[in-house]
């Protein structure tokens, strides 16, 4: 069944089909929210609201865009509100977890276990990547989440974000660029050759 059937057999009153379009639509949302979060437990609250705010605003959905395009739009905003009210929140957490890993990684030490140190430099080296994309400018990250975390065309991003496909391809050269720099200067202090 299309999503324009779904759509208007939930607005007829047929609430059941709305579990059919949040299992189509499930793992791409989540995904974005995780592109923006970085976090499971708050990807997933995210997704759930993000299907609420769907649910109540499937009403003013028109269809001139495609059901995805309008989901998109939808959860990038979502996912950008939920980032610009829990900044604060966001970094005491990550405060306690850097506590946490400091303690985790005394031991770790301790126990003198090289697999323990690798492991625990590639967790460092994620965290320093998902940092780097929390950096870019709000655009550019929206756009790197589209075309990174949810491998859309150009002109997928371009529809979603309401830009045109040249804007879409210098945003993405933008945001790698600021990447590959912010990622240079940390490869170049903490893996120079001595």
């Amino acid at each position: 069944m299309s999503d324009l059937d779904l759509i208007r057999r939930i607005r007829d009153g047929n609430v059941n089909c709305y579990e059919e379009l949040v299992n189509k639509y499930q793992q791409m949302i989540f995904r974005v929210c995780i592109g923006f979060v970085h976090q499971k437990d708050d990807a997933d609250d995210l997704s759930q609201d993000i299907f609420i705010k769907v649910f109540l605003a499937l009403p003013k959905f028109n269809g001139k865009a495609g059901f995805s395009t309008w989901l998109y739009r939808i959860a990038i905003n979502a996912c950008l509100n939920f980032k610009r009210k829990n900044c604060k929140a966001i970094f005491l957490v990550h405060y306690g977890e850097l506590e946490e890993i400091s303690v985790q990684t005394d031991r770790l030490f301790n126990e003198q276990d090289a697999g323990a140190d690798q492991l625990l430099i590639e967790k460092e080296n994620a965290e320093y990547v998902h940092q780097a994309i929390r950096g870019l400018p709000e655009k550019q990250r929206v756009a790197f989440v589209l075309c990174k975390y949810e491998d859309l065309s150009q002109k997928e991003i371009a529809e979603i974000m309401k830009l045109s496909i040249g804007a879409v391809e210098q945003l993405l050269q933008r945001a790698k660029a600021n990447l590959q720099k912010q990622l240079l200067v940390y490869y170049k202090t903490n893996y120079r050759q001595i």
